[in-house]
């Protein structure tokens, strides 16, 4: 069972965006479904590691149009970005450190984002690259 489904409340309108958006719901799902099962501790290695590489894709992709569309939130945006960043590293510093509660943290770190970063701060760089052509 899903902890969230993808929606339009969580699109974007741009498909390259809202593809890599679609994968983080996934991560988290999957996250949820292995915590139901008791195995949250089994995939906690992978799930960091593909948020990982997430990361990497996903705020290059949108720092990207940042700077082709001129936005002029992108400073604030990139911002947060580099707090995610730091969150994910200090997930993976507490897994190798054996913390127990890892799993939860993860996933209401990334059901957070996903409602907050998401649903509010993504929604106002989208309005602005359509309206310029993105």
């Amino acid at each position: 069972m899903s902890l969230i489904n993808w929606n339009d409340s969580f699109s974007v309108g741009i498909a390259e965006i809202d593809e890599q958006h679609i994968n983080l719901v996934k991560m988290l799902n999957e996250l949820t479904d292995a915590m139901k099962a008791g195995k949250g501790n089994d995939i906690m290695s992978p799930i960091i590691q593909r948020l990982i590489k997430y990361t990497q894709t996903h705020f290059k992709t949108e720092e990207n149009l940042f700077k082709s569309y001129n936005y002029p939130d992108a400073a604030e945006h990139i911002s947060e970005h580099r707090d995610f960043v730091e969150k994910i590293s200090v997930f993976n510093e507490d897994f190798k450190s054996g913390k127990r509660t890892l799993s939860i943290d993860i996933l209401n770190f990334l059901a957070g984002w996903l409602q907050s970063h998401i649903k509010g701060t993504d929604k106002k760089y989208s309005e602005f690259l359509i309206s310029h052509g993105a």
